[in-house]
Order: structure tokens, then sequence, then C-alpha cells
């Protein structure tokens, strides 16, 4: 698939001469993308007179930013200390067998990018899982593939 760098023309424009604004300018980028594209970011570079370098050493400091592909929706397993205790590791495993993917990994069909986070927030429903802006609670091995086989369905 071929990347239109023509998308990055107003943010270029917009920012012209504020290096200092590399941080709004990734942000906006991955918002253009969903994530940072190689050859956007050496557009960024030449536009802007930031060395590559400096812009990959920015990109890879903060977690907001992705350098590769991620998924239509993002699952976050919880590891905070209720949803660990009632089983987090063990949804986290079924998640990856479902999927074929590692933590911190996207699907080969772009569907889902898989990442844990250190608390979602929910204990009282522990352990819990988030898929896109859907949180689900009181989790098991089984509830995870019924939710898995049920989105396989509705394709």
């Amino acid at each position: 698939m071929q990347l239109d760098l023509s998308l990055m023309d107003s943010l270029l424009q917009k920012y012209k001469g504020q290096e200092d604004a590399l941080i709004t300018m990734l942000q906006e980028i991955q918002g253009i993308y969903s994530y940072l594209p190689e050859d956007a970011l050496d557009r960024l570079s030449l536009n802007t007179g930031v060395s590559l370098s400096q812009i990959y050493s920015v990109a890879t400091f903060y977690a907001q930013f992705y350098l590769k592909p991620r998924g239509r929706s993002t699952i976050r397993i919880c590891r905070g200390t209720a949803c660990h205790v009632r089983g987090g590791n063990r949804i986290l495993d079924t998640v990856e067998r479902e999927l074929g993917i590692k933590e911190g990994e996207t699907s080969a069909d772009l569907e889902f990018s898989l990442e844990t986070v250190a608390c979602i927030g929910a204990c009282a429903l522990a352990p819990t899982m988030v898929i896109g802006e859907t949180t689900y609670g009181k989790m098991t091995s089984n509830r995870v593939a019924e939710i898995f086989r049920q989105r396989r369905n509705k394709e």
C-alpha cells in the first residue's frame, strides 16, 4: 500500500519553522496514519531540518507513539493488583492464543493490537479487558473465547 504523504502538507505548513513543535507534529502525523510511518518521518526531517535521529529519539521515548501499524481495535488487558489476583494473566494468555499475537503486537490482518495497562479503573469487575471503547469485566478464559467467536461471526 502506497503512503499518501500529501496528507502531511497542511501540518508541515502550519508548523513551518517551529522545530520546537516536534511532539505536536508527531502526534498529528500519528493522527493521520494511526502510527508513525518511516517515510513520513523522513519527510518531516527534510521539511523541518530536525535530524532523523532526533525525531526517532523523541518517537521512541514516548509510549504514545507507534512506529508500526496498529490494529483497528486496541485490546487492553489490566495488570492491576485486583485483576492480577483474580487471574488477569490467564486472560492475557487466552487473548494471545486466540489472536496468535503477543503483548505489544498487532494481528496480521490489522484488526487488533494487544497491550497491557497498569489499571483500567474497574477493579470491582476484575479481571478486566477493554476492546476499543468496550470494557468487559469478570473475565474468564471461556468468556474471552466466546467474545472473539462472536466478533468473528459478525464479520
